[in-house]
């Protein structure tokens, strides 16, 4: 069986945004704000639910200097973050072999940057894929319009059983995600893929490699948890709909890294303390008070 840790991840953030036009012409679609926080902030905050610390993200040579002046190293949160410049885009599966350095002899998780998840249970289920060393872990998530995604077919025990980009007549309504954990096979996996009729790396067909080697497991997620891709105006307003409201009613914030960092323990409650009064508003004070309570 391979060996290796989950430590690395990668947040592809990416492209031009084209579908946010004209929102996307001065800036990044993954730092547009998502109610209170920019959108990047929830696929990272998945990432570090998972336990994962060692971040790699990849964005276009005109955007990565706005990750690095929003995050710089990481270590304000416990973390270790690293940049790579992804030059064209030219499919998924190309930040694995962006990020191959960086990956090195581990495993590694990929997320991507416009994708938000919420659901309870969400943390076991992210700690059960960090667990899988020997292939490769898809989420598929029931949507109305199966034929808009890539899709999963899966058996009576969540076994994978066909992989689909975008079919036609789908024979299941279980959308891929954009999150994917992967044992070190990857790499060479990517490294020979061969470009699809659109010139891309596609990571349906990666995934493929790992279903036909029978190491292709699915987490299935109900109706009970929320994912959205928010890559137009009006998901990305559904969005900041979505995180408002639920904040609301629950007391606490989706998708904070700063709490995340310090309930995974990346970070004492002094720093979060720290990180609090450095914003003059309510997010700050929100930490502030967290950083209270426990400390």
């Amino acid at each position: 069986m391979p060996t290796g840790t989950f430590h690395k991840g990668i947040i592809l953030a990416g492209g031009a945004g084209s579908r946010l036009d004209p929102l996307t012409r001065a800036t990044s679609k993954q730092l547009l704000p998502v109610f209170d926080k920019p959108m990047v902030y929830y696929p990272l905050s998945v990432l570090m639910q998972a336990g994962i610390r060692e971040i790699l993200l990849i964005s276009t040579p005109r955007d990565i200097g706005g990750y690095q002046q929003l995050f710089g190293d990481g270590r304000q949160l416990g973390l270790a973050i690293q940049y790579a410049v992804q030059e064209r885009p030219e499919g998924l599966a190309q930040a694995f072999i962006l990020g191959r350095a960086f990956v090195g002899n581990d495993h590694c998780a990929l997320v991507l940057g416009d994708n938000i998840l919420h659901g309870p249970g969400l943390h076991a289920k992210l700690r059960s894929a960090t667990e899988n060393i020997g292939g490769a872990t898809i989420f598929g998530y029931p949507v109305a319009e199966p034929e808009r995604f890539g899709v999963v077919e899966i058996d009576r025990q969540g076994k994978a059983l066909s992989l689909e980009e975008k079919p036609a007549k789908p024979r299941t309504s279980l959308a891929v995600i954009g999150l994917y954990f992967y044992d070190n096979q990857v790499l060479d996996i990517a490294a020979n893929l061969k470009p699809s009729a659109r010139g891309e790396l596609e990571i349906t067909d990666l995934n493929r490699v790992y279903l036909e080697r029978k190491q292709l497991h699915v987490e299935q997620l109900d109706c009970s948890y929320v994912w959205m891709d928010a890559g137009t105006p009006e998901s990305l307003l559904e969005a900041g709909q979505f995180v408002r409201d639920a904040e609301a009613e629950q007391g606490s914030k989706i998708g904070c890294v700063e709490e995340i960092a310090f309930c995974e323990g990346f970070i004492a409650a002094e720093q979060l303390a720290r990180l609090g009064r450095s914003m003059k508003n309510s997010y700050g004070r929100y930490l502030c008070e967290l950083s209270n309570l426990n400390g």
